[in-house]
């Protein structure tokens, strides 16, 4: 099959991603030498603030970053979430709230690993936020930064479409709340603890996928089978790589004494320390399953070859005393048996079928198929 009809057969069977190495996700997309001018311009920023305390709060659209000013002082509780990174924007946001140069280095960087760092007044945890794509089965994944300062949280997302911060808005309009009357430190790990619990959303839906394709390798119906696998270990490898951090990131904020974090929430970073470790066993379990996978679907082509192997090499030996006969009848001598009778062209083929016929019936109480 020439690798032009491989390619058409592969897009009816998989998604046109899995194949056009064009539309895949990178497994490495950080490199530290790259430059961030791809943030300047091609994007525009939105802004939203919540300014509450326990009495009230306020939730507002802005038009631009200046107008996140004057939240700094406002003596209440602010989040401000920031979709889309234009450079120049952001740059101009986090001076203002003394924002360290390498924290908006990290912010304006792509495809980096999980961490928390300590700079200056603020903490600063940067991890991914992964979504799952039904219409492909791709693993999808957004940086997200937050930094937690004095009485205020901002948060940074690539992708103004789409989040999964709205149970945390939910519990900010809800009056009695724990949300709505803790410090910031306490909406920072609001913001942590619902970004960790959306990747069992993923992991469940690829869980689903592995389930499927197990069935359908069982049933022996599944065709294309290795390279479904392939892009199955492929985006378990992108969750592993995405999430396996996030708990080195979590302890960071369970072992820092900084004044910003009250001792009063270390329990519930714990929760989360929880979930991020489940999550990772979950995610080892599915390698494994799908390594699994992949010796089933081995053993299953050995299988069907040593099945048609089986069948030729029962087709050759049950033909072989034809063979045998038709040569000795085709000799060039005067006297062969049966060459001069009326029937012998007869007798001759009936022997050649009585034959395998009964070598058939030998096999079969063998057990030999």
């Amino acid at each position: 099959m020439s690798a032009r009809n491989r390619v058409r057969g592969l897009a009816k069977l998989l998604p046109e991603w899995a194949w056009n190495r064009t539309k895949r996700t990178p497994m490495t997309s950080y490199n530290p030498t790259r430059e961030t001018e791809g943030r300047d311009t091609a994007i525009q920023s939105v802004y939203s603030v919540f300014d509450y305390d326990a009495e009230s709060f306020v939730e507002k659209k802005l038009p631009d970053q200046q107008a996140c000013h004057p939240y700094l002082d406002s003596g209440k509780i602010t989040w401000i979430n920031v979709d889309g990174l234009n450079k120049a924007e952001i740059e101009k946001l986090c001076n203002h709230y003394g924002i360290h140069q390498l924290v908006l280095e990290d912010i304006l960087s792509i495809g980096q690993r999980a961490k928390m760092d300590e700079i200056d007044n603020v903490i600063f945890c940067l991890l991914p936020m992964l979504y799952y794509n039904d219409a492909t089965g791709q693993v999808e994944t957004e940086q997200v930064s937050i930094v937690l300062g004095k009485n205020f949280v901002i948060s940074f997302q690539e992708d103004p479409q789409r989040d999964v911060f709205d149970p945390v808005r939910e519990k900010i309009k809800t009056v009695n709340s724990k949300l709505r009357h803790r410090q910031a430190d306490y909406l920072c790990y609001s913001l942590i603890d619902t970004i960790v619990d959306s990747y069992f959303h993923v992991i469940d839906k690829v869980n689903e996928s592995i389930e499927k394709l197990e069935d359908t390798l069982l049933l022996q119906k599944e065709r294309a089978a290795l390279e479904k696998i392939s892009i199955l270990r492929r985006e378990i490898i992108l969750i592993r790589r995405s999430i396996s951090p996030v708990r080195d990131l979590v302890n960071g904020f369970l072992f820092s004494e900084n004044p910003l974090l009250d001792e009063r929430h270390d329990k519930y970073y714990k929760d989360v320390l929880d979930h991020i470790t489940q999550a990772n066993e979950y995610v080892e379990n599915h390698r494994e399953m799908v390594m699994n996978l992949q010796d089933l679907s081995m053993s299953q082509i050995n299988l069907r070859m040593n099945e048609v192997m089986k069948v030729f090499t029962m087709l050759a030996t049950l033909m072989a005393p034809a063979t045998v006969i038709g040569g000795i009848f085709g000799m060039n001598f005067d006297v062969i048996p049966l060459s001069h009778q009326q029937d012998g062209f007869y007798i001759t083929v009936a022997i050649m079928l009585i034959v395998p016929l009964i070598m058939m019936v030998w096999f079969k109480r063998k057990g030999w198929f």
